[in-house]
Order: C-alpha cells, then sequence, then structure tokens
C-alpha cells in the first residue's frame, strides 16, 4: 500500500510542473490538472479525445474557495452545498481565475466541493482547484474500478496514483445542477 503523504507529494510534483494525473476523486477514477494552467487542461481534452466545447468539472477543498473562482454566487447555492448528502457538481455563471478552456462558452464552471481525504488534502497542499473528468476516452463508459480504465489512459497520464487510496469511493458520478443568477437551476445529471 502506497504512503497517502507520498502519493499527495508526488501528485504536487506533477501538478506544478502542468503535468496530467490520474487519480481516485469522491465519486469515480478521474482525469485532473492545474485548472488554473491552460496548456495542462488542453492535455486532458487530448488523452481524453475530448472536444473542447465540453465542459470540465474543477474540484476545490471548501465551500469558502468558491468566490475565488466565481464572480456571483446565488443565494440558493449555499441551501444546494449544505443539504447535498452526496457528492453535488454546481455549474455557477461568471467564473474567474481558471483556465478559459476550463470556463464554458457561457461563463460558467462547474464546481464540486470534495469531502474524499485524499483530494481534500491534495487541493489544499496545492492551493488551487484540480480538474475532474472520468477517466475515459470520450463517449466511453465511466469506469468504476482502476481495472476497468483503458490501458491508453493509464499509459499517457504523466502520473498514476496508487490504487489503493480508491477504497472509499462512492462509486459513481456526481449529480449535476445549473445555477442562474435569477436563482432559478435545473438538473443537468442526477
Amino acid at each position: 500500500m502506497a504512503s497517502f503523504d507520498g502519493e499527495i507529494n508526488n501528485c504536487l510534483n506533477v501538478l506544478q510542473k502542468g503535468g496530467t494525473l490520474l487519480y481516485p476523486t469522491d465519486t469515480v477514477w478521474g482525469l485532473g490538472c492545474d485548472a488554473t494552467n491552460p496548456v495542462a487542461v488542453e492535455k486532458i481534452f487530448h488523452l481524453k479525445n475530448r472536444s473542447e466545447n465540453k465542459n470540465l468539472i474543477i474540484l476545490i477543498d471548501g465551500v469558502e474557495k468558491i468566490q475565488h473562482y466565481v464572480t456571483i454566487i446565488p443565494e440558493n447555492a449555499w441551501d444546494l452545498i449544505k443539504n447535498a448528502g452526496a457528492p453535488l457538481t454546481i455549474i455557477y455563471p461568471h467564473a474567474k481565475n481558471l483556465a478559459a478552456n476550463v470556463i464554458a462558452d457561457d461563463g460558467s464552471v462547474a464546481i464540486r466541493i470534495v469531502t474524499d481525504d485524499f483530494c481534500r488534502k491534495l487541493i489544499l497542499a496545492f492551493g488551487k482547484p484540480i480538474v475532474s473528468t472520468s477517466a475515459n476516452i470520450s463517449g466511453g463508459s465511466t469506469p468504476v474500478f482502476f481495472k476497468d480504465i483503458a490501458r491508453e489512459i493509464v499509459d499517457k497520464v504523466d502520473y498514476v496514483v496508487d490504487e489503493s487510496l480508491a477504497q472509499f469511493h462512492k462509486l459513481k458520478p456526481s449529480k449535476i445542477i445549473k445555477l442562474e443568477t435569477n436563482g432559478e437551476f435545473r438538473v443537468i445529471r442526477k
């Protein structure tokens, strides 16, 4: 079994150099990078063979960090976060301080606050949000277990986190809700 702190340090080294990670998130195995580095984000799109007009999720380590990446936080966001009960990604309008290729054409960004120990500690140590997208080729099924991840993904990322750290997964993608500045919202993924 890998050292928790050792894996955090290995990931930090990769993130700081603009590299890509294959890592366990609070939901499923994810591909990640520095969400403020457009070159790193481009690598994720390339790895997944994904169109850049498809949005990515960013992970942060605490509710207080939302204001660093969103200009306007609709009031109902706080209730949604407080009552989530499971991993919840919220699409906020008016993103800021992120790589342009993380921000959607309408100026929004998808943010999830992680509770998973590994992700939370990694993001806290890194001091910036990281990208999270399922570890699959675009259009393919989301791999639940490490053994299900395509070899071409595993071989092309800059660092693969030891799979022993993935033992506390919820094993399904997060719910996604899109908020509008007027307080209206719609469920994108249940």
